[in-house]
């Protein structure tokens, strides 16, 4: 029983990870915010303007 909740544990961990909740989490952490709408619009728009503002070659 205990490796199956682990199991879910660590499969609960990759969602967040994957669905940017942990990075969230961090952007908060390090700039002394708390969440709101506004801030999660900020923090997204930013992971996406670096994420596309390197222009890549063919």
């Amino acid at each position: 029983m205990k490796s199956l909740r682990r199991a879910a544990q660590l499969f609960i961990a990759l969602l967040r990870e994957l669905s940017d909740e942990n990075a969230y989490a961090r952007h908060l952490k390090t700039h002394n915010r708390t969440h709101s709408p506004e801030e999660w619009r900020h923090f997204c728009e930013h992971r996406l303007k670096a994420k596309y503002s390197n222009a890549k070659c063919c």
